[in-house]
């Protein structure tokens, strides 16, 4: 009696550490959204791909291990390679990694904690709070249905009281941030995810029986809430409306990309919107207003129009179709929690760029597996991933990038200190690494600008045009060929980053320069320039321009003499 009750101790010992195991397996990996690196540029997220790199390796090992535990414990092959806990274990990591990015981001509210942009006063461990308020978007409607799936609280047992009152604990703490973020994408995304959990655990018998009794009584409830939906809409687009106008010109400018790019543009998504909005605004025909939010954005704050324009039309209708597949297997599991966070990023994805974070990436695989599929090959998936990261090398370029990434901030600080020579020194020993990165370009080009190497400096800033639509490259690209004496190619430059963002002033300021070189004299063009330096209100007012503007009256007045 006493040898099987230790028999029965020791079975559920492996069990527990099974599933512990198993829960360390999916909780290492999405752990990296908490993944900070104060000692990178601000926004480097390279750090957190070192860590998923390290964080696969740890799964692997925790998989192995609990295969090995089932093996000894007489487990079947089958049993040993399926992975039946893994929804609930990538459930319960992303409830946990919530509860943590919610306190978190109370902490930063309450002056405890330091935010990771020095404009804003809650950022969670990202970077600003859009990111953020998606990544709570996204788990909450996993906390509402493990709070709904146990029925009432009387018919529940003590473990399934725990998990219902952790559940609900996390999404009261979700709900106490996610207001204070003022992201409406994530807000709406939130709302529909919730919205979409709540309708699946209805009842149906008493739905129906409610609806037949009840129906016009509903139809006008029905009715009102579209209204206060309506005027909610409207409040949210009234409550940043330049924002909310800035995100509609971007959509219009990237449709024009794809137009021109419509199987794709191999250069990324910055080359063709600068070209687009550059062709756009040379036309002449805009709106104020359109002059007024247009700006030089990294991404499309729509990840399905970028991945049109990025990627062709075939590989976004491909990526649909095996993610609506897997939401068609969860809802059939009845994994409405898995399925309610697929759908909330789904809709967040519309209006920001969360594709383009590690932490979304990694959390959006995770969340498809988690639909029915992963129980299957949930565990040859993450050791593949292991191989191919290490043996391919992926996890040593990682690294090296991340190592290059700090040199950049030591040669940045060579360059915002004037000491150009010792800059560029660094700058090119980090090429290597970072060539694809178009600030680091821009400021390596820059850096050859000011020490007087034009040719070089232009090699460095034509490649930057391709991973960055800031006109300021175009700027200074001008004004390396005006030193060159190459006036009309610094004129074509100089007017080509009007015509990118027309609101700024400082292209006029160098053109309105260029055209006053006694070697490029022409008066009336630099008539016309001065008018608009003088003349044109400027979005930001600054120091600066009282300057551009007071150098351009002393100009004029040095052509009269």
């Amino acid at each position: 009696m006493e040898e099987n009750r230790i028999k029965i101790w020791i079975h559920k010992i492996k069990d527990t550490a099974v599933v512990l195991l198993h829960f360390l397996a999916v909780c290492s990996p999405l752990s990296l959204v908490c993944v900070i690196t104060p000692e990178l540029l601000a926004g480097e997220t390279i750090g957190q791909w070192v860590w998923f790199g390290k964080a696969v390796l740890f799964s692997a090992g925790c998989i192995v291990a609990a295969c090995l535990l089932q093996f000894f414990d007489g487990s079947s092959r089958k049993k040993m390679l399926s992975f039946s806990c893994f929804s609930a274990c990538v459930s319960w990591s992303l409830i946990l990694l919530g509860g943590i990015e919610a306190v978190w981001g109370l902490c930063q509210l309450y002056g405890f904690s330091a935010s990771g942009h020095f404009r804003y006063a809650l950022t969670g461990s990202f970077f600003n709070p859009g990111p953020y308020a998606g990544y709570l978007a996204m788990v909450l409607p996993i906390c509402l249905h493990h709070y709904m799936q146990f029925g009432a609280w009387k018919w529940v047992n003590a473990s399934l009281k725990l998990e219902k009152v952790a559940a609900g604990v996390v999404g009261v703490l979700i709900l106490c941030v996610l207001p204070a973020t003022m992201s409406r994408s994530a807000w709406v995304a939130a709302m529909i995810g919730c919205v979409w959990v709540i309708y699946m655990h209805r009842d149906r018998y008493k739905w129906n029986i409610l609806w037949r009794r009840y129906k016009k009584r509903y139809i006008s409830y029905g009715i009102g809430i579209l209204f206060v939906l309506i005027v909610g809409g409207a409040g949210a687009f009234f409550l940043k409306p330049d924002s909310a106008l800035g995100r509609l010109f971007l959509w219009k400018i990237t449709c024009q990309a794809i137009i021109k790019y419509p199987w794709g543009c191999d250069k990324g998504f910055a080359f063709a919107y600068g070209e687009a909005q550059e062709a756009y605004f040379s036309q002449g025909d805009y709106a104020g207003w359109e002059e007024r939010v247009a700006g030089s954005p990294e991404y499309a704050f729509n990840e399905y129009l970028e991945l049109i324009l990025t990627q062709g039309p075939v590989i976004c209708i491909m990526l649909m179709v095996i993610t609506l597949a897997c939401l068609w297997a969860g809802i059939q599991f009845r994994r409405y929690g898995v399925c309610g966070a697929i759908i909330a990023l789904l809709i967040f994805s519309f209006s920001s760029y969360p594709m383009h974070l590690p932490a979304f990436i990694v959390a959006y695989v995770c969340l498809l597996l988690a639909c029915g599929i992963g129980d299957i090959i949930a565990k040859p998936v993450v050791l593949s991933a292991c191989l191919i990261i290490w043996i391919g090398g992926f996890h040593g370029k990682w690294q090296r990038e991340k190592d290059a990434c700090r040199g950049w901030v030591n040669a940045r600080m060579l360059y915002h200190a004037g000491a150009y020579a010792a800059a560029n020194a660094a700058y090119d020993k980090l090429y290597p690494q970072l060539r694809e990165k178009g600030t680091f370009l821009f400021e390596y080009g820059h850096s050859l600008h000011k020490a007087g190497f034009y040719n070089e400096s232009n090699k460095y800033l034509d490649k930057a045009l391709v991973y960055c639509a800031d006109p300021m490259i175009l700027n200074v690209i001008g004004k390396n060929y005006q030193a060159l004496r190459c006036y009309h190619w610094a004129e074509e430059l100089l007017l080509a980053s009007v015509h990118r963002l027309p609101g700024r002033i400082y292209p006029y300021y160098l053109l309105a320069k260029l055209y006053a070189d006694p070697e490029f004299l022409n008066r009336e063009k630099f008539e016309e320039m001065k008018r608009i330096v003088l003349m044109k209100a400027p979005k930001i007012h600054s120091t600066a321009i009282e300057e551009m503007r007071r150098e351009v009256e002393e100009i004029a007045k040095e052509l009269e003499k």
